[in-house]
């Protein structure tokens, strides 16, 4: 047997006046005794729109014997690292009077009723999840969480029910009042996160210095010249909310911490990463997302691998999203109006192969992470990441029985391999105050809990 090589967990990278500290490497386990170190535990959150089909989504059995339906197959090579939750519902996402996404996508990650209006005075009830995780664990990183996702800021007024689109555009919210603005551009994130670690790269100015508004500020003040007086007062809000994270990310010891964990092999996906995007920018169609979609899932799997932060949302679509899957074989529309199958068999077929695609890409993900060691781990194993829609199906419009999927074991205290189903009309909020106490952060309640779901833990 070959003796293992062992070198110090204070082992630095050193040379061309740089001193890089390594991140835990399996040659600095003490034989006999595994890691020294415990890794943080990521979060994400994915957001597919339109709902699924309902007859295709829940497996047949309960339990760690469950067999993957249609629409789940492609996590087969992750069905021990998941748990697929049944019967969840959001119950505040019901409003009277109105049978909309709108309601249902802005509180999908609060859990408590928005304001209905078609001006600027929006309110989603409450602080999203994500954010009440971010602001325990964010202190500790470059960026407290980063919002993805692959469509612009909707505006103007949704006139079947009464919604401004606004509430359709984000499912982070630092408070009811204050969407968070989601990046959908691979180029900006990248840069934004990793463009001064990049071998190579020239920076001409300091990223920290430079907003992003900066980028952006032409494009914006151009769509503000189109639109009324509230809906320019709601851009004017969602630019605040970048300011604010920016200002949230000038701690120069984080900075510091961050560059201390940029390893020889996180350099490595960063060469290739930025290279990929490169060449994505001088292919792109528009009309195939696939590549798109692959690329903002590689910077959150580096964000997390790099510790640059630990919480992220990724919104495949905005709510109500019309994206044309028709470079899908067997697809010949787009998603919205296809979630409206009226039962046809041809539009389920359709419906199917469009959640198919997403959970495809939720897969790719998942494979990202499960190929990144930390210690005697995976970066997977050390996550929570959930992929679910606001609806369970969209031609009903229903926050009943939601398709929720958790992944990863959160450090080791989620037990994943299973199929479970709870009591109908269970709150989603319990499965939010269950990974609150799984990151150790005690909260008595989260949006409209009723308690934790302990078949999870």
């Amino acid at each position: 047997m070959s003796k293992k090589w062992h070198i110090s967990r204070r082992r630095m990278l050193k040379g061309m006046g740089a001193c890089i500290a390594l991140p835990f490497l399996e040659a600095m386990a003490i034989p006999g005794q595994g890691s020294t170190g415990k890794a943080p535990v990521r979060t994400a959150f994915l957001f597919m729109p339109n709902g699924v089909h309902p007859d295709r989504w829940t497996p047949a059995t309960t339990g760690n014997t469950f067999e993957l339906t249609p629409q789940l197959l492609p996590l087969q090579k992750f069905q021990k690292d998941i748990v697929v939750l049944g019967e969840l519902m959001n119950k505040n996402s019901l409003f009277k009077g109105a049978d909309g996404h709108y309601a249902k996508s802005a509180s999908l990650l609060t859990c408590m009723p928005i304001k209905q209006t078609i001006g600027d005075n929006i309110s989603s009830g409450g602080v999203s999840i994500d954010q009440v995780i971010a602001g325990d664990v964010g202190k500790d990183t470059l960026f407290p969480s980063l919002e993805y996702g692959l469509d612009r800021i909707t505006t103007g007024v949704d006139i079947n029910v009464g919604f401004t689109r606004l509430y359709g555009s984000s499912i982070s919210w630092k408070s009811p009042n204050q969407p968070l603005s989601k990046e959908i551009d691979p180029r900006l994130a990248f840069d934004r996160l990793f463009r001064p670690y990049v071998p190579g790269v020239k920076i001409k100015a300091d990223p920290y210095k430079q907003s992003i508004l900066d980028l952006v500020l032409d494009d914006a003040n151009e769509l503000k010249r189109h639109l009324g007086r509230a809906d320019q007062d709601k851009v004017s809000e969602y630019l605040e909310s970048i300011y604010s994270v920016e200002k949230r990310i000038s701690n120069d010891a984080n900075r510091a911490k961050f560059a201390k964990n940029i390893s020889p092999d996180i350099t490595r996906e960063l060469v290739r990463l930025n290279k990929s995007i490169d060449e994505y920018k001088e292919v792109y169609a528009g009309v195939n997302v696939t590549e798109k979609t692959r690329l903002m899932l590689d910077i959150m799997a580096l964000a997390f691998w790099s510790d640059a932060s630990r919480v992220s949302t990724f919104m495949f679509g905005n709510s109500v999203s019309d994206r044309n899957f028709s470079f899908l074989d067997g697809v010949k529309g787009n998603h919205h109006s296809i979630s409206h199958h009226m039962d046809k068999p041809e539009a389920l077929e359709e419906y199917t192969r469009i959640t198919s695609w997403h959970i495809s890409q939720y897969a790719y993900f998942l494979d990202k992470l499960q190929n990144i060691r930390e210690g005697d781990k995976t970066l997977l194993e050390n996550s929570m990441v959930v992929f679910t829609s606001d609806l369970r199906d969209g031609n009903r419009h229903s926050p009943r029985n939601l398709p929720v999927v958790l992944a990863g074991q959160g450090g080791g205290r989620i037990r994943t391999g299973q199929n479970l189903i709870f009591e109908k009309e269970t709150p989603l909020a319990n499965l939010y105050l269950t990974m609150l106490h799984t990151l150790n952060i005690q909260h008595d309640r989260f949006g409209d809990s009723t308690g934790t779901l302990k078949e999870l833990v």
